[in-house]
């Protein structure tokens, strides 16, 4: 607190507090969280690992998979760490640039999720609508391209949030009332008129996450169109099965994702450690949820999975 009454109006620390109203249970709430982000470490790194050693998994499906296994190592390596300092040290301080680093990354990443998802179901629209053009379509090339253009949209569109926030006053208090630092928390404890800043942050949340979402719809649309299309309930079936896994990490990562941001910005009278707590499963659930999905559900990485871990002779 020291640095804050120092510098008054540009701390050189912040505090995070955590979730307000269940400090007490921090410790106990450290515990699945822990245990959730182990669980993602390792299951993303596995992924990884063995979609990069097997040569028949370098399809466009399984590669945008490695870049959203890669986004959400980050995304939850950027804040776990720090939440689990604070709930096991009562450790809350965290530098000012720590803390803009946290939100540029958090935010950068979480919209290249979106977009890699984005690019996961144009691969299904693409195999299911136009099978035979497929490998001509989605080389590794145009792969590439598509995934450098994913990276560069959310670095290009969350840059600015850092010097937006760097040049706010922060006259009220140097405390923030969450696990991590994102930009609607610092946003609450600017003193100053910010109605600029939060157009800003709606205007690129919508032109990711909103439209990622409704293309996402439409390519789906037009998935079924074909599907129902198939001469036979087997066909239908069978083709609709290769979007499951899919279908599972988009409702997984976009539910608590929607909840979130509605409630940070409309939902006034939501409890604030409901939000923070949904903030968390955000950054958490999905990064462990989605290499199990593809895991399970796809028998490629199954078997090469089970390969690696088994004591049996090839």
């Amino acid at each position: 607190m020291s640095a804050y009454n120092k510098t008054n109006v540009h701390p050189s620390i912040f505090i995070l507090i955590g979730i307000p109203g269940l400090e007490a249970a921090h410790i106990w709430i450290s515990i699945p969280f822990c245990v959730v982000y182990i669980l993602a470490i390792l299951g993303n790194c596995s992924l990884l690992f063995i979609i990069k050693t097997d040569t028949s998994l370098h399809e466009p499906m399984y590669l945008f998979l490695c870049m959203l296994a890669l986004a959400d190592l980050i995304v939850c390596t950027t804040a776990v760490p720090k939440l689990l300092s604070l709930f096991w040290f009562h450790d809350g301080e965290i530098h000012f640039e720590a803390c803009l680093t946290q939100v540029f990354l958090i935010h950068s990443c979480s919209t290249m999720e979106s977009g890699f998802f984005l690019a996961m179901a144009f691969d299904r629209y693409v195999a299911i609508c136009n099978p035979l053009r497929h490998s001509a379509i989605l080389t590794h090339a145009v792969i590439g391209g598509m995934g450098l253009g994913i990276v560069l949209r959310g670095i290009a569109l969350l840059s600015p949030h850092p010097f937006l926030l760097r040049w706010l006053p922060y006259c009220r208090t140097n405390i923030i009332s969450h696990t991590y630092c994102e930009f609607m928390a610092l946003i609450k404890i600017a003193c100053a008129e910010t109605r600029i800043r939060k157009a800003y942050s709606l205007i690129v949340a919508f032109l990711t996450g909103g439209v990622d979402f409704i293309l996402i719809i439409c390519s789906y649309v037009l998935i079924l169109h074909t599907v129902f299309h198939l001469p036979s309930k087997e066909a239908r079936l069978k083709t609709l099965g290769t979007c499951g896994s899919h279908i599972c990490v988009i409702l997984v990562s976009y539910t608590p994702a929607f909840f979130s941001f509605l409630t940070h910005r409309f939902g006034h009278h939501v409890a604030p450690h409901v939000h923070i707590f949904v903030a968390n499963i955000y950054l958490l659930v999905p990064p462990m949820v989605n290499p199990i999905i593809y895991g399970v559900r796809t028998k490629k990485i199954r078997d090469r999975f089970l390969k690696f871990f088994s004591f049996s002779k090839p």
